[in-house]
């Protein structure tokens, strides 16, 4: 079905990759021309590309009914087939490993021939055989490991496993840390997939990035505004946000938070400091006043640090009470729903950033919480084919033609063939094994086809608020009763004045 796109699309190309090669022979199976071919089969001369498909199709053979390799053609009475069921002569067997696919060097898969690669570049100068024999296998169950022979070709990632399987660089969150000063993506990338795969103990990105990144913050501020901002990080958001991560709950969002109350801090006090030489213990109520008044509203993140000081006892005469936006962004319902269609039927983003984006503006779910759903959020009944989705207490059904989307999107996850394996839990797996795709990377995809993020969220939130009352939109997408009714208060729908029926006398 042809739509009109709405107002602001910028469609991605859809033509990646490398051209074809042309040549004179002509491909049995595709029909375009060939430079030179890769094998002969019954059917005749089959192309690179369509070998390569071929070899990398598994599945049950409708002749023979076994499992195994498939790179026979498909024709009327079913299909592909089992090379003997095809008459095929080829033996896709690797000659180590008896697994059927393309081979990768002299008669072994590309599995077996990173495996020689390791053993030959880690074992022979491992002082510790174990620890670089146990590399050698987490690197070896990536899905696709042409991959990893391709990421290893690098010379600081060749160092970086040198100095690993030597003992140079200790196998600990510690070791990696001092790697990442000079290879800081290899050393990530490792850390990563060995704590996806057991060989490190679970540690939280962003939290350990976080105190790296308060300790820079610190290093060049006078002593005047480093001592507090040292304790506000320390004792309010470090302990805060250890105690609550988890390998279920990343950091990701309180650490976003805390960057932007720490920096808006030492802005605030360099300025009290430098205009009139007080300090927070010294600072008065005008201070804060003049401070909110003459800059831009990202000044009134100091208002969690002002809490902290007059908690602490540092200082009881100021107070800050909270921000209230003088706008709220929205989105017409025509416009939700003409983004809705395109997303659902269109081919401007790839699947992964079109269901997010649904996600967004179907069930008004902010991306940061998109990012990080699971698939066990998702249920399906098996006899009626219903799907339902999980974002609070109750599940809510996911309607068609969104279910036919999601499920496609189910069966094809991406990143799941280098790092992480096809039991990722998250239902947008990032590049980082073990970790989910990144949120910014998520509203960067979305903001660049002209979706207005925030207004999309509100808009998608009023119209749940106007069919139902706010503590039942609360409890089935996932917020807080007194969200929902701030934001029915904020759209002046008549469910405002709704009694909260769930709250405790």
């Amino acid at each position: 079905m042809t739509t009109d796109k709405p107002e602001g699309l910028s469609p991605r190309s859809t033509s990646r990759g490398r051209p074809r090669t042309t040549g004179t022979a002509t491909c049995a199976r595709c029909g375009r021309a060939a430079g030179r071919t890769r094998a002969t089969w019954p059917e005749g001369r089959i192309c690179g590309p369509c070998f390569t498909a071929a070899t990398r199709t598994t599945g049950t053979c409708p002749d023979c009914g076994q499992h195994r390799l498939l790179p026979g053609p498909q024709d009327s009475s079913g299909g592909p087939r089992c090379a003997p069921c095809a008459g095929i002569l080829h033996d896709f067997h690797c000659t180590r490993c008896n697994v059927e696919g393309e081979f990768y060097r002299r008669g072994i898969c590309a599995r077996c021939a990173l495996r020689e690669d390791l053993n030959e570049q880690l074992l022979t100068e491992s002082s510790g055989p174990e620890t670089a024999s146990r590399i050698v296998d987490v690197l070896c169950k990536a899905d696709r490991p042409e991959s990893i022979i391709t990421w290893k070709r690098s010379p600081k990632v060749q160092d970086l496993l040198r100095s690993l399987s030597s003992g140079e660089t200790p196998l600990t969150h510690e070791g990696l840390d001092a790697a990442a000063e000079s290879a800081n993506r290899e050393a990530n990338h490792l850390r990563a997939l060995f704590i996806h795969h057991g060989l490190l103990p679970y540690q939280d990105p962003y939290l350990a990035r976080f105190e790296t990144w308060v300790d820079d913050k610190l290093r060049d501020l006078s002593e005047e505004v480093a001592k507090p901002v040292a304790q506000f990080a320390t004792w309010h958001h470090l302990r805060r946000i250890r105690s609550m991560t988890t390998p279920e709950k990343s950091a990701q969002a309180p650490v976003h938070s805390a960057k932007q109350e720490i920096t808006e801090t030492i802005k605030f006090l360099d300025w009290l400091w430098e205009t009139h030489q007080r300090t927070a213990a010294s600072c008065t109520q005008q201070d804060i006043e003049t401070w909110l008044a003459t800059g831009p509203t990202t000044r009134k993140a100091v208002r969690t640090f002002i809490v902290f000081i007059k908690n602490t006892g540092t200082n009881h005469r100021v107070d800050m009470g909270h921000y209230t936006a003088k706008t709220r962004p929205a989105i017409t319902q025509d416009q939700r729903v003409a983004w809705l269609r395109e997303l659902l039927t269109g081919t401007s983003e790839s699947l992964t950033y079109r269901v997010a984006g649904i996600l967004l503006l179907l069930y008004a779910q902010p991306l940061v919480r998109v990012a990080k759903l699971r698939t066990d959020a998702i249920e399906t009944n098996e006899s009626t084919g219903n799907m339902w989705i999980t974002f609070g207490p109750h599940p809510v059904p996911i309607p068609e033609p969104f279910a036919d989307l999601l499920r496609e999107h189910l069966k094809g996850r991406p990143n799941l063939r280098t790092g992480s394996d096809a039991q990722s839990p998250w239902l947008f797996p990032g590049t980082r094994a073990g970790q989910p795709l990144h949120p910014n990377g998520i509203m960067d995809r979305l903001r660049s086809l002209g979706i207005d993020l925030r207004g999309a969220r509100n808009t998608a939130l009023d119209e749940h608020l106007l069919v139902s009352p706010p503590p039942l939109v609360a409890d089935a997408l996932g917020y807080s009763h007194q969200i929902a009714f701030l934001h029915a208060d904020a759209a002046g729908d008549a469910w405002s004045r709704y009694v909260n029926l769930r709250t405790k006398p």
